[in-house]
């Protein structure tokens, strides 16, 4: 996929210059998360979030490019000019529709702000300006900068407060995980002065927990620590003891990070103690840290993924990528996805689209905005969990 976007970056840049050219909250009493479980007081006390499945959006801010930027790729480039091709109704939609788990791509920007507030695309092919949050301080939330920039939430604040205004509406609900892809990768310049990311580094992990820390006080977020608990790792506490009960996690939210190379090291490196984290990180299944895994191919990642859902760990995957599967129909991936046992199922498309005419549509099975997981839940799961919300 990274390549994909490297060659359709490219391909939006020489449009450009020919263009150019041419014009000259947890429930009271609930205890804590980490706590073992005990008889419960209600319907699916028992259940864990790791016995559960929820529908996920993928690049949950995402507003497509305009019809004339994706016209101008599509003479040029073809096909792979599709993979942008979408659009994400905004955050509090999503989650009245069900989807419990949303990711976000965040970018540094300077003290100042406004790093990304001029696109130098924009006056080349006649766009509007870009949402005035850009100008303001703090971590942005956009696809790419300088080509594919509209978000329904243009800054990490703004996308969380979202979140929490939604949660506050609907106390009690199924905890609702956010997926942070922490962006500094540069794009081909053939001259109009593209922005360069600032790189990620301790001091913005800093300033990331800090916005979260703005917008969720500490009893509204189940950390890597909670899960924890007494035990000697995070990995050990989700093989042998098992995740928090579902009861008592109601009204949550979690945060993790979608990175496995030199990013994840260096928020871990800033905060080497488990207890001062707020994000848990993607780490093989052997690492002390490990709980939370990004496996986004439910075909030919089937058995890892169904092994590492087995052994207690949480995967996330994908239903659909680059608009394929929603253009042709094809349901084997989605079916996959479901079937694996992943607990984030990741989609593009909550909704149909109605301009591929196919129908294809991700749901979670069920009237729920969770089921029992088909892999890792117990037999009671279905007898007993009350899993709306």
């Amino acid at each position: 996929m990274r390549a994909r976007i490297h060659h359709l970056l490219t391909a939006v840049v020489t449009v450009a210059a020919l263009a150019t050219a041419v014009a000259g909250c947890r429930p009271p009493g609930s205890g804590g998360p980490g706590a073992p479980g005990g008889p419960g007081d209600g319907a699916g006390a028992q259940v864990r979030l790791n016995e559960i499945q929820v529908l996920a959006s993928h690049n949950s801010y995402h507003v497509e490019p305009e019809p004339v930027l994706l016209d101008a790729l599509k003479a040029f480039l073809g096909e792979p000019a599709n993979g942008l091709e979408y659009t994400h109704r905004p955050l509090a939609e999503q989650f009245d529709a069900g989807v419990r788990q949303i990711e976000l791509d965040v970018f540094a920007d300077d003290p100042a702000g406004g790093r990304y507030a001029a696109p130098k695309l924009a006056p080349v092919f006649g766009l509007a300006p870009v949402d005035p949050a850009l100008s303001t301080p703090g971590l942005k939330v956009i696809h790419v900068q300088e080509v594919d920039y509209r978000s329904t939430c243009p800054t990490l604040v703004d996308c969380l407060t979202q979140v929490r205004d939604w949660s506050d509406a609907h106390p009690g609900h199924v905890p609702i995980t956010i997926q942070v892809e922490a962006k500094d990768g540069t794009i081909p310049d053939p001259g109009f002065g593209f922005v360069t990311p600032l790189p990620w580094t301790g001091d913005t992990f800093r300033e990331l927990e800090a916005e979260i820390a703005t917008v969720f006080t500490p009893d509204r977020v189940l950390t890597p620590a909670e899960v924890r608990g007494d035990a000697a790792s995070l990995n050990e506490a989700v093989r042998s003891r098992g995740w928090p009960r579902l009861d008592q996690a109601r009204g949550q939210v979690m945060f993790v990070l979608d990175d496995s190379g030199a990013k994840r090291d260096a928020y871990r490196a800033e905060l080497p103690d488990l207890d001062d984290r707020t994000v848990f990180v993607d780490v093989p299944e052997t690492d002390p840290d490990a709980a939370v895994m990004v496996v986004n191919d439910p075909i030919g990642s089937a058995d890892r993924i169904r092994s590492l859902v087995e052994d207690g760990f949480i995967v996330r995957t994908r239903a659909d990528a680059d608009t394929v599967q929603a253009r042709t129909g094809d349901t084997t991936r989605r079916d996959a996805a479901f079937a694996s046992g992943a607990h984030y199922v990741s989609t593009d498309y909550v909704w149909p689209d109605d301009r591929f005419g196919t129908g294809y549509v991700v749901d979670l099975p069920g009237d729920d905005p969770a089921r029992c997981n088909p892999v890792s839940a117990l037999p009671s799961c279905e007898r007993a969990a009350d899993l709306g919300g």
